[in-house]
């Protein structure tokens, strides 16, 4: 019932039954990917994907905030004396 009220409503858009086959394509390939992309959520929940990724970047962010990290950064920043210049000026 939906097919034909969606082929009377475009018909003059797309004559005969060539509008039929393309949204049935596009209903089949969005139901495919729909279930593809369900069944990968499943298994990250069952896996407990999602609890090993919060972990890794509270892990991550307690780095960033230490001293060591904020010691590479400034060992590793290739501009860190126009910064020092900038901050002198202003």
């Amino acid at each position: 019932m939906i097919w034909r009220s969606l082929h009377r409503l475009l018909r003059p858009a797309i004559p005969g039954l060539a509008l039929m086959k393309f949204l049935d394509w596009y209903l089949k390939i969005g139901a495919v990917s729909a279930l593809i992309g369900a069944s990968m959520e499943l298994f990250m929940i069952k896996t407990g994907f999602y609890d090993k990724v919060t972990v890794l970047e509270s892990e991550k962010r307690a780095w960033e905030n230490s001293p060591e990290a904020q010691a590479v950064r400034e060992a590793l920043n290739p501009w860190k004396h126009l910064d020092a210049e900038k901050t002198k000026k202003s």
